[in-house]
């Protein structure tokens, strides 16, 4: 008989958000009146971009012709759009990334679970609490951590807590780590690392010879100066961090789906007979393996982000949905209940009141006032007692869902 991977039975029952979808079932089921408003899922709402639109139609027809016909392209992807990439996201901003440094894919969300693939599995993984599921769990199924404990934590695993205590800024491992993930803007709290934070980190995986997992997907939200729109502004994070992007909040891709990850060449990797290796070969050798590459009429979307009408209108799309930020951030400090996050990102994370715990906050908005949301518990110990709420609602939800808390929930 074939035998299983013993890993995946150390997590938990279900992925956090298929719990979420349970529980909310259940409730429409014995509720089917209930006009329910879900700001719990990170998912758009507002329709992709014309610029994207356009240029998918374009793509489309190009297709319809045996002259334009297009079938398996570059596997890294087209280069219309990773030079778009590279001239507006980075030389822009003065840094310098060569075309064999950039790989497109279906979305950061892979890219971040997939990427451990190219690291061993006697490397001690870092992460902070509360995090985005998909770091650790990855982790887990591959057998570099050990079991769950108690506590929620997993052995082996280096946890770094993110709470009000330290303004949600995680501190340095105080023990030896190899590969650290950050989350920046940070995915569930809405915060960020300033610059001077962001250094501390790759000062310490220089110093360590470490590799940062840095996740850039909320970047197109960062309002504010002091917060590097990628870690590369740092100066020698080229030689010790990968970066994941994404167009799924940035143009409403979330379901045409299409990001990129950054691996310099600099940053390397000891192998057994103690060489070092470019991660970006191990990743390249992987990614023309398992991938075949981005559509090409969703890459001349992407490509299309970049054109001046492109520009604005995703300036507009952003605003959209930081607009929605503001209105529930106001909108829950009015009912008296902490906020943080929702200035530099689309999600707002709030103290439960009444030291309630995540999930008994989740049923109470549910049953109350029919609003789903994310328990914080669900990214980790650390997010017990928080709760995430997200801002891509279209903005009639939003304010209703706002009403709702300020004027029906009862505490």
């Amino acid at each position: 008989m074939a035998t299983i991977n013993d890993n995946y039975l150390k997590l938990a029952g279900s992925y956090l958000f298929a719990e979420i979808g349970r529980r909310v079932a259940a409730f429409k089921e014995a509720n089917p009146q209930a006009d329910i408003i879900r700001l719990g899922i990170g998912d758009v709402t507002q329709p992709l971009p014309a610029a994207c639109i356009e240029a998918m139609h374009k793509a489309v027809d190009e297709l319809s012709h045996a002259e334009t016909f297009r079938g398996y392209g570059p596997e890294q992807g087209y280069s219309f759009l990773t030079d778009a990439i590279i001239e507006n996201n980075y030389t822009k901003r003065g840094i310098s990334i060569d075309s064999d440094e950039i790989f497109v894919s279906d979305g950061s969300k892979s890219d971040c679970g997939n990427i451990q693939e190219i690291f061993g599995l006697d490397n001690k993984v870092a992460i902070t609490d509360p995090v985005y599921p998909v770091y650790l769990d990855t982790n887990v199924m591959a057998g570099r951590t050990g079991t769950l404990q108690a506590d929620g934590h997993f052995e082996g695993v280096t946890y770094l807590p993110c709470d009000a205590s330290n303004n949600f800024a995680p501190e340095l491992p105080k023990e030896h780590v190899d590969m650290i993930y950050l989350c920046c803007p940070n995915n569930p709290t809405g915060t960020t690392l300033s610059r001077a934070e962001l250094k501390k980190w790759v000062d310490y995986a220089r110093e360590n010879q470490s590799v940062i997992l840095f996740d850039a997907a909320y970047a197109a939200y960062i309002t504010e100066e002091d917060v590097p729109r990628s870690i590369y502004e740092i100066e020698g994070a080229k030689d010790v961090a990968i970066e994941f992007r994404s167009f799924s909040k940035t143009a409403g891709f979330t379901g045409t789906r299409c990001g990129y990850t950054i691996i310099p060449k600099t940053v390397k990797g000891r192998a057994a007979d103690g060489t070092l290796v470019e991660f970006n070969k191990l990743w390249n050798r992987r990614h023309t393996t398992k991938f075949n590459g981005t559509a090409y009429i969703v890459q001349r979307g992407a490509a299309a982000i970049y054109t001046p009408e492109g520009q604005q209108q995703v300036k507009e799309l952003v605003g959209y949905y930081m607009e929605n930020a503001r209105i529930i951030r106001e909108g829950l400090e009015a009912a008296g209940i902490t906020a943080y996050g929702g200035v530099n990102a689309p999600y707002i994370w709030l103290k439960t009141p009444n030291g309630m715990s995540s999930w008994d906050f989740f049923d109470k908005l549910l049953t109350e006032v029919n609003i789903v949301g994310t328990p914080g518990a669900g990214f980790g110990p650390c997010g017990e007692g928080y709760f995430r709420l997200t801002a891509f609602g279209d903005r009639e939800n939003t304010l209703r869902a706002v009403e709702r808390i300020k004027n029906k929930l009862r505490f």
